[in-house]
């Protein structure tokens, strides 16, 4: 097996948790949900990826990943994004792939192609880093082998991947990936996603009907 693609899922309730005071409760639910469903459908599409890993908890994110072939890691404890990425890691290596691609439930407007060009003759060992807008934190993290770092998500993420990646002697690069960039953690990610879902008719259907695009 080649590439395959980990994708982290927190329960529905405790997801987003900074956009509680901005928007309405059932709508937070609907755009977690929506996100995840979005962002499958386009790894799905990715013609690089061999296979697709959901780590969650929340029962009806398996049941989405369940729905487009996803293999489902439980996560009983709903841990950090740094040890979900690791549990799908090791279940990568289990099944043999050669790299990861290690990406949020929170970023629907993931374009296939750009997925593509991200493990695209990814070489051995290699880290490849994938900035969020702010070029601080990680939206996606591209490792070949699985386990040439340890993922180590969170804020400042990203130039600490490239530091771990440093201290491993593993070549690593930044991409800047634009459909992988905007995730949605605070009310200005909101508007800005509402912004580019209005622009692009199309694009993330499930996030766009529930915010009413």
């Amino acid at each position: 097996m080649n590439s395959v693609a980990i994708v982290t899922a927190k329960r529905f309730t405790s997801a987003k948790q900074r956009l509680a005071g901005s928007i309405d409760e059932t709508l937070r639910l609907a755009l977690v949900e929506a996100m995840l469903g979005d962002v499958l459908e386009s790894v799905g599409r990715a013609r690089t990826v061999d296979h697709m890993i959901v780590v969650t908890g929340e029962g009806r994110a398996g049941e989405i990943a369940r729905n487009f072939g996803a293999e489902v890691i439980h996560d009983p404890d709903d841990a950090s994004h740094s040890q979900a990425a690791s549990m799908g890691v090791n279940r990568a290596i289990e099944l043999g792939a050669s790299s990861v691609a290690l990406l949020p439930g929170d970023c629907p407007l993931l374009d296939p192609k750009e997925l593509d060009r991200l493990l695209t003759g990814l070489p051995t060992p290699f880290v490849s880093v994938v900035p969020d807008r702010h070029g601080t934190g990680t939206n996606a993290l591209a490792l070949s082998p699985p386990d040439a770092i340890v993922p180590a998500f969170g804020e400042g993420s990203c130039q600490r991947h490239l530091d771990l990646a440093r201290a491993a002697d593993v070549p690593h690069s930044t991409e800047d990936l634009p459909t992988l960039a905007l995730d949605l953690d605070t009310p200005a990610d909101f508007v800005a996603l509402t912004i580019k879902l209005d622009l692009n008719h199309g694009e993330a259907p499930r996030t766009a009907k529930v915010l009413g695009i």
